[in-house]
């Protein structure tokens, strides 16, 4: 009699350690959906059933709390000069809720000593939501790299070193503080050099997007 065909769970969690194993070893641009389903021995059609995209295999992959997608979402819908806080208060929801905040606060804290890790966190970083709000809001690339820097660098102080004042502060304290430079990066107040900008805001998304405002 022939061995039982493993679950949707079992095939789930393996896809995910291919997955965790091609994105340490190629990164997250390197990676394929195709490379990880022939280490799953899967069929590529199957990880696009379980996760859509490979930026969505990833954030699984990661455990991350947030979806790319859904930041991108919080920065565009809304009026544009409060999107700083939007994102803000998006980021501090998700970083202190139990189960996800568990599983950031660990990927944190193996950025800070573990090479193979900050590369795919950075590269997720730039290529998977740093260049979709940049394009949509025509925004610098430096100043979403500042930004990502920013809210990272909140979330450490915040969760991981707990430097006080800033752990015990409340979370309208923390916005009343972080949304206004946030805000900052994302009007683009102040000299730009030239190159900086990572793509031109006159296409069809950016358009969209700045019409809502």
């Amino acid at each position: 009699m022939a061995g039982r065909r493993p679950g949707q769970t079992q095939t789930r969690e393996h896809i995910l350690t291919a997955a965790r194993s091609q994105f340490g070893a190629l990164g997250y641009g390197g990676a394929t959906i195709r490379g990880i389903a022939a280490e799953a021995s899967v069929n590529p059609a199957l990880i696009h059933h379980f996760f859509g995209t490979k930026e969505q295999v990833f954030v699984e992959a990661l455990s991350l709390p947030v979806n790319p997608t859904v930041m991108a979402e919080v920065v565009l819908n809304g009026p544009r000069d409060h999107a700083g806080e939007r994102l803000v208060r998006l980021m501090l929801g998700l970083w202190s809720a139990p189960e996800p905040s568990k599983s950031f606060l660990a990927l944190l804290r193996s950025v800070s000593t573990n090479e193979q890790a900050a590369k795919m966190l950075r590269e997720f970083l730039e290529r998977a939501v740093l260049t979709k709000v940049a394009e949509a809001l025509g925004v610098p690339r430096l100043r979403m790299t500042a930004m990502a820097a920013q809210l990272v660098g909140l979330a450490m102080v915040r969760y991981v070193v707990r430097v006080e004042p800033m752990a015990s502060a409340s979370d309208d304290e923390v916005v009343a503080v972080v949304a206004p430079v946030i805000q900052h990066y994302l009007d683009g107040d102040g000299p730009v050099q030239a190159g900086e900008v990572l793509s031109s805001p006159s296409d069809d998304s950016a358009r969209a997007a700045r019409s809502r405002w």
